[in-house]
């Protein structure tokens, strides 16, 4: 199988990232895929010893077809160290598998998602592959398609990420004029357009709302697993911003899913199910758009 290098993002949590090299190192394709990790250098004393330790758990790291460490020299912070980063790897290669430094994987995650690159590799209208899918009562189809893109264990091709608008004022002005801020935020189950409003306002540099913005506009989709592989452990108020919440918590895969070709359009049973999870979910609306914020900006 054609395997797509790797891009991990890491700063200053070891146990986070002790675990999702464990849980990534465990992945059935590991042993053929390269593996690329970004560290981002500390913003001020008090993350010196996180990133030094961090970096240490770094060295010597096998289980992997190559292992490339890029120490920045300086703070990037995560949005500027993704969007470079990505882009860095989708040059060199033209694709990249995107985890950051909380993300636990199922042992079949890498392979979904090189299926799902290489299935959906000349499909113009699909902008990325995704691993997570948010604790859902619905019975979901083995995969399924929704608008945009997402940021939780996700891929993609330098087709698609020559696409992603970092103006988050003209992807908003975009929005309104085309009167999608409703499907945007999901029956207005969510609030991404306020996400969206607070970066173009400068109280967050989020990269994964512009890039879900930017996807969305262009009419993309992105393919969903039924059963998610990914778990998020950095909703435990470990992050820069991110309180503690088990909201986004489920059972990760212990099976491998089927990737075949299906139909691209945005799946009525999948939306119905984010949207219906968006509105049933353990935590009131505003504190639950505040929580996803603060993940996408820590």
């Amino acid at each position: 199988m054609k395997t797509a290098p790797i891009a991990l993002f890491v700063y200053k949590r070891p146990e986070h990232t002790r675990q999702t090299l464990v849980a990534l190192r465990a992945n059935l394709l590991a042993e053929e895929s390269d593996l690329i990790i970004f560290s981002d250098a500390p913003r001020g004393e008090g993350d010196i010893a996180g990133v030094s330790d961090v970096r240490k758990l770094l060295a010597d790291l096998d289980g992997f077809k190559t292992v490339t460490v890029i120490e920045r020299p300086q703070n990037q912070g995560l949005a500027s160290s993704i969007i470079d980063g990505v882009s860095v790897v989708c040059e060199k290669y033209g694709r990249v598998i995107v985890l950051e430094d909380d993300l636990v994987t199922s042992p079949y995650f890498l392979t979904y998602m090189n299926e799902g690159l290489n299935c959906y590799e000349a499909d113009s209208d699909v902008a990325s592959i995704h691993g997570y899918i948010y604790p859902s009562d619905e019975k979901l189809p083995e995969t399924f398609f929704l608008r945009g893109a997402d940021c939780w264990g996700w891929a993609t091709w330098t087709r698609a990420w020559q696409h992603f608008d970092a103006d988050g004022v003209k992807l908003l002005e975009r929005l309104k004029e085309q009167k999608l801020t409703r499907l945007f935020d999901f029956d207005n189950a969510t609030d991404y357009v306020g996400m969206l409003e607070a970066q173009i306002a400068g109280k967050n540099d989020s990269w994964a709302i512009r890039w879900y913005a930017s996807m969305f506009l262009l009419n993309k989709f992105t393919l969903y697993p039924g059963r998610s592989l990914v778990l998020n452990i950095g909703t435990d108020d470990s992050g820069t911003h991110c309180a503690a919440t088990d909201a986004y918590s489920g059972e990760i895969s212990s099976v491998p899913l089927s990737v075949s070709r299906i139909k691209i359009e945005d799946s009525s049973i999948g939306r119905k199910a984010v949207t219906d999870y968006f509105r049933k979910g353990k935590i009131p609306l505003l504190q639950r758009a505040w929580l996803k914020l603060a993940r996408l900006i820590k």
